[in-house]
């Protein structure tokens, strides 16, 4: 069995991991890298392996950096299944559909912006038709229940990061590979925790955040709390990027809490994107992927609604909303600020210190949402310069992902590792990650793009 990581390689998006064995060739997910338009148009749209040659996609979960350029792959020949699970499948196909449109939106708002420099028209990644046709090829399987591809045999397990996340184990040629998709946060709300998957001899796991550690999650709840308080007391507006699958459910049952233990004055809250609407309904049918506390809750109240929570899905509705005096919270995607709603917003507040940007979510090199959250001044908005003047203040303890000790922790859990090989991170967190490892006599490291590994 070999392995050879082609993203998410010492940087965080862009997850594609190939594995070869018994003459079948498995992508390991297949993700937008996310970063600079002229770098996310060059890296997303060539493979460095021919997709007509993929036996079958295992698809870890369904945030756009690990499913975002299925499309792609499919367009240029891939013809196989999908395989993910089924709550997986469902957020998935919603994923891929707002992709196609938001990168529809964006590249002609772009457009207008060139043509009156006199610059030639840039075309999306992929079309509505494309997204269309990679969603057909998504095939779902249960946790636990074990599948083959050729010689391979291979089991999800839960991965407690977002609604159907998976673990991913591989067994073929005497040999068992675990990938650990994102992990997330043990005794996080609403998901299950991670579970705990067979002896390894070799791990590809995720290190977002291999070299920090977060704030306890009743931290978080606090400190969300004195934020939007401050803020709507000085008569300003908070604007949360966030992703759709995830982080919109998770602060949204958090803003449940806080608004019924009175912890946060009741002021208008929208959640402005079609799709994180889309997917909530699909986190309302999948009760199988809820811990205990969430599925008694179900029985008392609905954990994502609360009073003054509007849903905003028409276009005219989210352009009103700038147009509003009084304080208000807005949660719009996208969570790193590359695209969607949260551009216009930020478009219309960014030079209004009595407002507030709440960062909530891991922000990867080069992308807008990473350049607010280090300070820097102006920035470039729909291509032009924006001088920055509401107050940004950035929350970890909302990340969907395990830090360095839980990390450690789910590892040492395991009841034996081989080797563990590093990716899903930046390179400083990454290479911190595997020095961890090393000191507790676990063999790690973190290779580069395109390195093939024996498994």
């Amino acid at each position: 069995m070999r392995l050879t990581p082609w993203g998410a390689v010492r940087t965080v998006t862009g997850s594609m991991h190939l594995v070869e064995t018994g003459g079948v060739r498995l992508l390991l997910d297949c993700g937008l890298f996310q970063g600079r338009r002229a770098e996310f148009y060059e890296i997303n749209s060539r493979f460095p392996f021919s997709p007509a040659r993929i036996d079958a996609v295992v698809l870890s979960h369904a945030h756009l950096d690990h499913c975002g350029n299925l499309p792609t792959l499919v367009r240029q020949g891939f013809d196989g299944p999908i395989y993910c699970t089924p709550a997986t499948g469902d957020v998935a196909a919603v994923v891929l559909r707002d992709s196609a449109k938001v990168q529809h939106q964006d590249v002609t708002f772009v457009n207008k912006i060139r043509r009156s420099r006199g610059e030639p028209p840039m075309a999306p990644l992929y079309t509505h038709e494309e997204a269309e046709r990679a969603i057909h090829h998504l095939t779902s399987v249960r946790y636990g229940r074990a599948f083959s591809v050729g010689a391979a045999r291979v089991t999800f397990l839960d991965a407690g990061h977002i609604l159907g996340s998976a673990i991913t184990v591989i067994e073929a040629e005497d040999r068992t590979l675990g990938f650990s998709g994102d992990l997330g946060r043990p005794g996080a709300p609403i998901l299950r925790d991670a579970e705990i998957p067979p002896a390894l001899d070799l791990l590809l796991m995720e290190t977002t955040y291999g070299d920090r550690l977060h704030e306890a999650q009743a931290a978080g709840a606090q400190h969300l709390a004195a934020a939007v308080t401050e803020t709507i007391g000085r008569g300003g507006k908070v604007l949360i990027p966030a992703l759709a699958v995830g982080r919109t459910q998770d602060l949204t049952y958090t803003l449940r809490e806080l608004g019924a233990a009175g912890r946060v004055p009741a002021v208008p809250t929208y959640v402005d994107s079609p799709m994180a609407i889309d997917v909530t309904e699909i986190y309302r049918v999948h009760e199988e992927c809820f811990d205990e506390e969430t599925r008694a809750r179900l029985e008392q109240h609905d954990p994502f609604g609360f009073k003054g929570l509007h849903y905003v899905r028409a276009a005219d509705e989210s352009q009103q909303l700038n147009a509003k005096h009084d304080p208000f919270i807005v949660i719009a995607t996208s969570g790193m600020c590359e695209s969607g709603r949260i551009l216009h917003h930020l478009r219309h507040h960014i030079g209004d210190p009595q407002s507030l940007l709440l960062i909530v979510s891991f922000q990867a090199v080069h992308t807008l949402g990473r350049r607010l959250a280090d300070g820097v001044s102006p920035v470039n908005i729909f291509g032009e310069p924006h001088e920055v003047r509401l107050q940004v203040v950035v929350l970890d303890a909302f990340s969907a992902h395990a830090d360095r000790d839980e990390l450690l922790g789910w590892v040492h859990r395991v009841p034996r590792v081989g080797q563990v090989i590093c990716v899903h991170g930046e390179e400083r967190q990454s290479l911190a990650f595997a020095q961890h490892l090393t000191a507790r006599a676990i063999t790690a490291r973190v290779p580069v793009r395109g390195e093939p590994i024996a498994v």
